[in-house]
């Protein structure tokens, strides 16, 4: 009986409602997301092109002093640098991984520039951490497949597409983490520099940010992360790089092509997140 009652329920034409929203912004906007791709497009080749015109050995050995430095003079992380770097020039994966560090550059920045205005507003306003706060929980549950859907819609394939799903897939942490960061400023610091005379905007970048900057920082490092395996999922969708040799080879069942790759990209993931846990620490210390 409750399943016959359940069944006389109308559908909720929650498909047809998105498609709809989808359609309407699509033949709306399209000057717009036709600006952003021709803009973006531009962007990301130029930034392309310039990764590609520093040679590779000169390239290697920057990444190299980096780290070196990153890990407060220690050869761990430099050495992992320098062999992991050139296994991935040795295999001719050099291209495809200046259009993913591109991807994951612009991805991640765009999500930092983003996130963190938003995660000091959240943290200010107890209003917007209530309505952030859902909006965020949906966009780390949504399987990042379906972001894919409204990026091809919008953007066509490509780079910039790309770049979209990528940036909403990492956003979350970098806002999280600030918001968190700022709350967990000693209340005692708040009340001394507002006894000195600070105002609000000298307590946020003197005394909140400053504070925070180790969480933040944490959080960021997860943003970046996120980009990276966004951008691989997003060669589904055209965009280029190492990502693209993971699916190329998934589709003709190549094991080889496909696990020098993929070892590629964990290479290029190691060395990420240990050289901004390494700035990190170097900061917070």
């Amino acid at each position: 009986m409750n399943s016959t009652m359940l069944d006389q329920i109308p559908r909720l034409p929650v498909s047809e409602w998105m498609a709809n929203i989808i359609s309407w912004l699509t033949q709306n906007l399209s000057w717009f997301f036709g600006a952003i791709r021709d803009g973006g497009s531009w962007t990301m080749d130029a930034l392309t092109d310039l990764l590609l015109w520093v040679h590779p050995i000169v390239f290697i050995l920057l990444l190299v002093g980096l780290s070196f430095f990153a890990s407060q003079k220690k050869f761990g992380l430099p050495v992992f640098t320098l062999l992991g770097l050139l296994y991935i020039y040795n295999q001719g994966l050099w291209e495809p991984l200046m259009y993913t560090i591109t991807l994951v550059l612009i991805a991640s920045l765009l999500s930092i520039i983003i996130g963190v205005p938003v995660g000091i507003w959240m943290a200010k306003s107890a209003s917007a951490n209530w309505i952030i706060t859902p909006i965020l929980d949906f966009m780390q549950t949504m399987p990042a497949f379906v972001y894919l859907i409204p990026a091809v819609a919008f953007f066509g394939i490509g780079m910039v597409p790309g770049v979209f799903s990528a940036v909403i897939f990492a956003l979350p942490p970098t806002v999280r983490f600030t918001n968190l960061g700022i709350r967990q400023v000693d209340d005692e610091m708040i009340e001394a520099a507002e006894s000195f005379g600070s105002t609000g905007s000298q307590r946020l970048f003197k005394v909140e940010l400053p504070l925070a900057k180790a969480t933040i920082m944490a959080g960021i490092n997860q943003t970046v992360l996120l980009a990276l395996s966004m951008v691989v999922i997003a060669s589904m969708i055209g965009a280029p790089g190492l990502g693209e040799r993971v699916i190329n080879a998934l589709q003709r069942a190549q094991v080889g092509p496909g696990f020098v790759a993929g070892f590629a990209l964990v290479v290029l993931a190691i060395i990420l997140d240990r050289t901004m846990q390494g700035f990190n620490k170097d900061k917070s210390n």
